[in-house]
């Protein structure tokens, strides 16, 4: 019999792990949706479209997933998604129409629904002082949006984009087994048998729950958007190759994903709050100095006309981009410290609304995206979005908790 030590590094390193290749699917689009726009002549409206098609599923299914896991156990729920979704991920290689890739996407987005059930699944194998900690090494999985841009590449450039979906999907049948095969079950973590689903639901009527999804909205849904949108953004407004573009991409998925387990600690350490509160204002800062479009400015001065050419070169415009993304990476682990915090008993529900929501963020955000490059002919212009969703943010974490609360010292001190 395996000591609980040993069960919950088990459970923990294998749910993180079937997390990361289930985010991996979940973004597939955001590289081999580069070349399928060039094959089939989408527009950016169109583009965005297809790269959140799969969010939309994956953001709808997060709900019910986590009643589920909470009623019947989150191992069970998330081997038995995880191999629902092999053969849609496989069929996209055999895709042909814009149609077809939409339908398919559905299917595939699925995996996208494995956050509510693991997070929930993790969080009880720990204690409440360590729940933030254990949450951000899980939701660290998102990282499989780096992974995507690292290994899909490199399968395009050797083999076309068709052999992509082949290779995530003999990926994810070989990783839920493993899943199960490492993973433990305990009882006495579900609800009782007793509690209906509308009972589980009752979390709807707090009005913290639609705070905190607010919240969600953003450094999840705009962490999702930006990893479907910023490969193709390189490529369009700075000229690299797909694969340039892709590694580029990464300096955002990568600590967006692997930082929020120190998002949790921190979280752990401070509080949700405190950490949310700086999160918000380092994303404000970066999303409006990431909005500027590149001007060129023509003056009049003493020496006659001069012309200014404003905007952020490449490299600058990565190193803004990082900082986002280790702001989302915290988070989106304080954000569900809260929940942990706050509804303990219900953690799979109510995570379940919140990820649904940050999903829902994550599958409009391309498509609003998209339709504003498609009016406006401004790249910068999903920027402009995202700093007014932050804005919101803000303006409702001040009215409603800042206001009475110390968000400079840890809770440990005394002011």
């Amino acid at each position: 019999m395996a000591t609980l030590r040993h069960q919950q590094i088990s459970v923990l390193s294998s749910s993180t792990v079937a997390f990361t290749v289930c985010f991996a699917v979940w973004m597939i689009f955001a590289v081999i949706g580069v070349p399928i726009k060039a094959q089939l002549n989408l527009n950016e409206t169109q583009f965005g479209l297809l790269a959140s098609m799969p969010v939309l599923t994956g953001a709808l299914v997060r709900l019910p997933l986590g009643l589920w896991g909470d009623k019947y156990g989150g191992r069970l729920v998330f081997f038995v998604l995880m191999l629902s979704t092999v053969l849609p991920i496989y069929l996209i290689g055999h895709a042909t129409e814009y149609w077809q890739f939409l339908v398919i996407g559905l299917f595939v987005g699925l995996a996208g629904g494995s956050f509510s059930v693991g997070i929930a699944y993790c969080a009880r194998w720990f204690e409440r002082s360590r729940q933030g900690l254990a949450m951000g090494i899980f939701g660290a999985g998102n990282s499989g949006a780096a992974l995507t841009k690292f290994v899909a590449p490199a399968i395009v450039a050797a083999w076309g984009w068709e052999m992509v979906p082949t290779v995530y999907a003999i990926a994810m049948l070989v990783t839920a087994l493993a899943f199960w095969v490492f993973s433990y079950d305990n009882p006495t973590h579900r609800v009782a048998s007793n509690v209906s689903f509308a009972d589980q639901l009752r979390a709807l009527k707090d009005p913290r729950v639609w705070k905190y999804c607010q919240y969600y909205s953003i450094v999840f849904g705009g962490y999702v958007a930006l990893a479907l949108w910023m490969t193709k953004y390189y490529v369009t407004e700075y000229g690299f190759s797909l694969q340039m573009a892709a590694l580029l991409a990464a300096a955002f998925s990568l600590p967006g994903g692997v930082l929020r387990a120190f998002g949790g600690w921190f979280s752990d350490r401070f509080g949700a709050h405190k950490v949310t509160w700086w999160v918000m204002w380092v994303s404000w800062i970066c999303l409006f100095l990431l909005s500027y479009p590149q001007t060129h400015l023509t003056v009049q001065t003493v020496s006659g006309p001069k012309t200014f050419d404003i905007g952020l070169n490449p490299w600058m415009f990565t190193v803004l981009l990082f900082a986002v993304g280790v702001a989302f990476a915290f988070g989106k682990a304080s954000v569900f410290k809260y929940i942990s915090d706050e509804f303990p008993h219900d953690i799979g529900a109510v995570s379940g609304i919140v990820g649904l929501v940050g999903g829902l963020g994550g599958f409009l955000l391309p498509i609003l995206f998209g339709a504003m490059v498609d009016l406006t002919g401004v790249r910068s212009s999903c920027f402009m979005l995202l700093y007014g969703v932050t804005w919101v943010s803000l303006i409702w974490m001040y009215w409603t908790e800042v206001r009475a609360t110390d968000v400079m010292h840890s809770a440990a001190t005394k002011s």
